[in-house]
């Protein structure tokens, strides 16, 4: 299963006197169906058009933007776009969006399934990290550091679009989501397969740097506050934690997500 869309009823701009009109005026906010995935800020619509595996519906795009598109990509654009007004796309994002003048909606991309997973990369899974902001911060992270793919329930996770793709900037490209209905199932699976599976938590038993790793490996990261439930941590093979030395011993899943990647893909590239 891929990325958990979310859109909702597309606006129509008309071009009466020469000035784009959006037709309904009532302000709406995006929300979850199946016609697509929403992309908006300059990161994740310019690594969108670059990906040639993306299939696009829709560019708003305002004068400005338009301009520093043409300039930077350097490439013709896939899409045909519409030119907007701001408020055009204000009145189509959340109210604190930062959008700077585009906005994008596509087809979801392809995900791979736990079969397929090749395990010659290391493998994130989120056990109900809710925050879009902080999972957008984590896949931006695994695409720096190369995750073959991100494993999620299709509950209690945000949709990989709109705020989650800004906070990504750009990241989305290049690590799909795997979406899953239950995660101890799926990673009872991955053991099968031969993955590690390696939960992160302040209890854990040794520093994750100094664990011996090899591929295929799954890194299992918990939510803020609760960290790894109960049934999750049942399901890994070892549980690591990250030792800090200042007065302060938590990170935010985000930078702790980037510490324990660099730690795990440097231990497995010795092997």
């Amino acid at each position: 299963m891929s990325e958990r869309p979310f859109s909702s009823r597309k606006p129509r701009f008309n071009r009466p006197g020469g000035k784009y009109e959006r037709r309904d005026a009532r302000p709406r906010r995006q929300m979850e169906n199946d016609e697509g995935t929403v992309l908006y800020g300059w990161h994740p619509v310019a690594e969108a058009l670059r990906n040639p595996k993306r299939k696009f519906t829709r560019l708003l795009a305002t004068e400005n933007s338009m301009q520093r598109l043409t300039e930077e990509l350097g490439i013709p654009l896939p899409i045909k776009p519409e030119i907007v007004r701001p408020g055009d796309i204000n009145r189509l994002v959340e109210a604190d969006a930062v959008h700077q003048g585009l906005y994008l909606e596509a087809e979801p991309l392809a995900s791979p399934t736990l079969d397929t997973l090749s395990g010659e990369r290391v493998v994130l899974a989120l056990d109900q990290i809710t925050d879009p902001h902080n999972v957008g911060a984590v896949v931006r992270s695994a695409a720096a550091f190369g995750v073959e793919a991100i494993i999620t329930t299709a509950r209690h996770s945000p949709a990989a679009t709109g705020v989650l793709a800004k906070a990504a900037s750009g990241g989305l490209e290049h690590v799909p989501f795997l979406i899953v209905r239950n995660l101890a199932d799926s990673l009872i699976k991955l053991g099968d397969r031969g993955f590690t599976r390696i939960g992160l938590d302040s209890s854990g038993e040794a520093r994750i740097d100094e664990m011996p790793l090899k591929n295929p490996v799954v890194l299992v990261l918990g939510s803020e506050g609760k960290g790894l439930r109960q049934r999750t941590r049942e399901c890994c093979d070892l549980i690591g934690r990250l030792d800090m030395p200042g007065e302060i011993k938590s990170l935010n899943v985000s930078n702790a997500a980037a510490i324990a990647l660099y730690a795990v893909t440097k231990a497995v590239s010795r092997t």
